[in-house]
């Protein structure tokens, strides 16, 4: 290769990134201004470096088969600012894709066309609902990344205010807020908080990028009157798992200020076990209690509800690899459950898994047609899932792994199921991953009508990411998307 074809190659990576640089103030203001969150295939484009953004334009060539460029979606973001739009949800990638496609040279003409319901729609009703207060009861690991999802959503018409986090201590209240605020900062998987943490003690909050939240101590909800706080009509998210039942849960109801409760653990008895982007929709506005399922529920039901949409799916075994959780001992110890009291980090420890009896929650077809297993790994976080399925259609991996493909990119399902086909993917890599399940296509194998698919996901932030969607449609939260899919 001539020096002159390295210098090409190495002035087009320099335009590419002016061009990102320039991107992300764009990007920024249609967020904040317009309430337009803008993605990549999937991939958010808020608060994102220029190398990350370089990186998702890349992922397209991967799943899509097209090469894509900041040079194709630049014009088309610098565009949309002066479309005084209302809000919504715009993949900014499968526009460009559209766009090249269609072999038009006008983007303001295009634009106007694919987004005509929200043009010229600046504050109008392209989303709907009110703010919504929401109350972390716990603050453990799925509470601190709520937390810091919720806090990287405000002020982009996201509508969910956290108020509040309520947590055990009677001690030094003082340094009791410096260690909460310090796990909020930093996180050995998930890295440092992106932003800025200030602590008032006097207040006992914390402020996280401007956001005030109130630190309530109290070792029970009876203890709790949130309007105190001028919280009024809040969800309250239980992350300590200490009450699964509604006799349980509905001690969070009894609080003034607290109109919903929200689980993130199985429910049990007659609670609704949801699974965003499945069946969500069976959420009434009567629903004061909701389970969000589990972690593992959460990454098989999305793809188990595609391969039976279109296979059939006859029965099957599930097989959890999962990180460990805190519930584990570090070391040998007592424990109520069988083989959980040996050393997480020391051992893979078989243990057992409600998962594929909890998918018949949410998917009613499929009750008494899996069944299931865990393992526990020496790992911190990602797990994997492995769906052994008999299928009422023959196919192939490649039919397979392509109908899965698309369902990952162009189906109602496109948040929960991600897909990745490289030989070169371990877990580390899906950490931070905002999908419930990420499908491996390298790993599938198909024999006829029998079926094993690999699915990874990341047990505390895809989860906390499905969380959250519940939480905004409990409230009420929804926006339009574009463009509309065409398959």
């Amino acid at each position: 290769m001539t020096q002159q074809k390295l210098d090409t190659i190495f002035e087009e990576w320099q335009s590419n990134e002016a061009l990102a640089e320039e991107m992300i103030p764009l990007l920024g203001k249609l967020y904040r201004q317009y309430n337009i969150v803008s993605s990549l295939f999937g991939r958010s484009l808020i608060n994102q470096s220029v190398i990350r953004i370089l990186k998702d334009h890349r992922f397209v060539k991967k799943v899509e088969g097209t090469e894509l460029s900041v040079q194709d979606t630049y014009p088309l973001v610098k565009a949309m600012v002066d479309l005084n739009l209302g809000p919504a949800h715009v993949d900014i990638g499968k526009l460009a894709v559209a766009f090249k496609h269609s072999g038009e040279t006008d983007v303001v003409a295009f634009l106007k066309r694919e987004l005509a319901e929200i043009v010229d729609g600046h504050g109008g009703n392209g989303s709907t609902g009110e703010p919504k207060d929401v109350v972390l009861y716990g603050f453990g690991r799925i509470g601190r990344l709520l937390a810091r999802i919720l806090i990287e959503k405000a002020g982009g018409g996201n509508m969910l205010r956290l108020r509040a986090i309520v947590v055990r201590g009677r001690g030094d209240i003082a340094k009791d807020l410096e260690k909460r605020a310090s796990l909020l900062r930093r996180d050995s998987v998930h890295g440092p908080f992106s932003g800025t943490l200030s602590v008032d003690e006097e207040a006992r909050t914390i402020t996280a990028n401007g956001n005030v939240i109130k630190v309530i101590y109290a070792d029970s909800p009876s203890e709790i009157d949130y309007t105190a706080y001028g919280i009024d009509n809040a969800i309250v998210v239980d992350n300590t798992g200490i009450w699964r039942d509604e006799d349980g849960l509905s001690q969070h109801l009894a609080c003034k200020g607290a109109a919903k409760a929200l689980l993130t653990a199985p429910g049990k008895g007659d609670i609704k076990n949801v699974v965003y982007g499945v069946n969500h929709g069976d959420i009434t506005s009567d629903d004061r209690i909701v389970s969000a399922a589990s972690c593992t529920t959460n990454a098989i039901v999305p793809v188990l509800k595609a391969l039976n949409d279109h296979y059939g799916v006859e029965h099957g075994h599930v097989e959890t690899v999962h990180a460990y959780t805190n519930d584990q001992n570090l070391i040998d110890n007592y424990h109520k459950g069988d083989r959980r009291g040996r050393s997480a980090p020391l051992n893979m420890v078989l243990t057992e898994t409600g998962a594929a009896k909890a998918v018949a929650k949410a998917l009613p077809e499929l009750a008494g047609k899996l069944t299931g297993n865990a393992i526990r790994v020496p790992t911190p976080n990602v797990s994997m899932a492995i769906l052994n399925l008999r299928l009422h259609q023959a196919t192939d991996a490649e039919a397979l792994n392509d109908y899965l493909r698309r369902m990952a990119l162009h189906s109602p399902m496109q948040k929960q199921i991600d897909y990745v086909d490289s030989a070169e993917v371990v877990s580390s890599d899906f950490v931070g991953n905002r999908h419930a399940g990420i499908v491996d296509a390298k790993a599938t194998i198909v024999d006829g009508n029998n079926a094993v698919v690999y699915a990874w996901y990341d047990n505390e932030f895809g989860y906390s990411c499905q969380v959250v969607r519940i939480l905004q449609h409990m409230s009420n939260v929804s926006f339009l998307a574009f463009p509309k899919d065409r398959d």
